[in-house]
């Protein structure tokens, strides 16, 4: 078959997520001060984005070199798994952040780390469950009229993915506006006077709020079309649809690395100590504030 140009495009944006993600996680793994709660997030959003690209990869070629439901259904659900996960881990990561910053004397403690695993083990575990309905049986390949524009997907299943994904996206808005009203109050009260935190504590923390609001408009404008069209869109609609609206969503696999690589100083130390060498790094082993990312 001819190739797709939409198909060659998810190929590139799979190939340029999965190597991003892969440096991210290498960087994590080699680095004992980013093994602290807020990198064991990070770290779960770059191997979720990660295995998204090489999902992408792997739809691409099984769609021209092994043309099977089977595979094409296992391949939609490790897929769905991939991005659901990603999805997820940014929850994640604004729930600690908002804990971060509600809970600030208590954050540094072993709760804190087994709230953290929790909410991730919960987070991959659903993942994993939304991947494999499709596998599972919850698909139209014997059904061809309750297909979604995302064959073999139904329906049914898409507008659960999308419902869920509004349901995460509204509530990752509410808890980055009540850290916005925090954050504000903390700098109120020491414009007042010397509070029991320094302001420069404050100062990483508003550059780590930023952070926040450049992932969630970034989550918000790659996803929302994307979903937005599960729902309204038909079937019978031209593929370029599904395609138009797919592809911006991968981006946001492809932009959240960048956000870290580039915004974080440790890992931009991590970074040139794993690859250049070009000089010894005193690596602190202080526990990471969550507000240095």
């Amino acid at each position: 078959a001819a190739l797709n140009p939409w198909d060659v495009m998810l190929c590139v944006s799979g190939t340029a997520i999965a190597c991003e993600n892969a440096l991210v996680v290498a960087i994590i793994c080699y680095s004992p001060s980013l093994r602290t709660p807020m990198f064991v997030l990070v770290g779960s959003l770059a191997t979720a984005d990660l295995l998204a690209g090489l999902g992408l990869i792997l739809n691409f070629v099984f769609q021209y070199v092994i043309r099977s439901e089977t595979v094409s259904l296992l391949t939609v659900g490790f897929l769905v798994a991939s991005f659901a996960a990603s999805v997820s881990s940014l929850l994640a990561i604004t729930v600690d952040r908002y804990l971060s910053l509600y809970n600030a004397l208590t954050y540094y403690s072993e709760r804190t780390v087994l709230c953290i695993h929790t909410m991730l083990a919960g987070a991959w575990g659903v993942s994993l469950c939304l991947g494999l309905l499709p596998v599972l049986g919850w698909n139209c390949l014997h059904d061809h009229a309750a297909c979604s524009v995302v064959r073999p997907l139904t329906k049914s299943n898409v507008t659960l993915l999308s419902a869920s994904f509004f349901l995460i996206f509204l509530i990752m808005l509410h808890l980055y506006i009540e850290i916005c009203k925090i954050v504000c109050r903390h700098a109120h009260q020491i414009a007042l006077q010397q509070h029991f935190l320094t302001a420069s504590h404050y100062v990483a923390t508003k550059k780590g709020v930023s952070t926040l609001a450049i992932i969630l408009g970034t989550f918000g404008a790659s996803w929302l079309p994307f979903a937005i069209y599960c729902v309204v869109g038909d079937p019978d609609y031209p593929s370029v649809y599904t395609y138009a609206t797919l592809l911006p969503a991968t981006y946001n696999s492809m932009i959240n690395p960048i956000i870290y690589a580039y915004r974080n100083q440790e890992i931009q130390r991590s970074m040139w100590v794993l690859f250049c060498g070009c000089f010894q790094a005193k690596v602190s082993f202080r526990s990471r504030s969550p507000s240095d990312v």
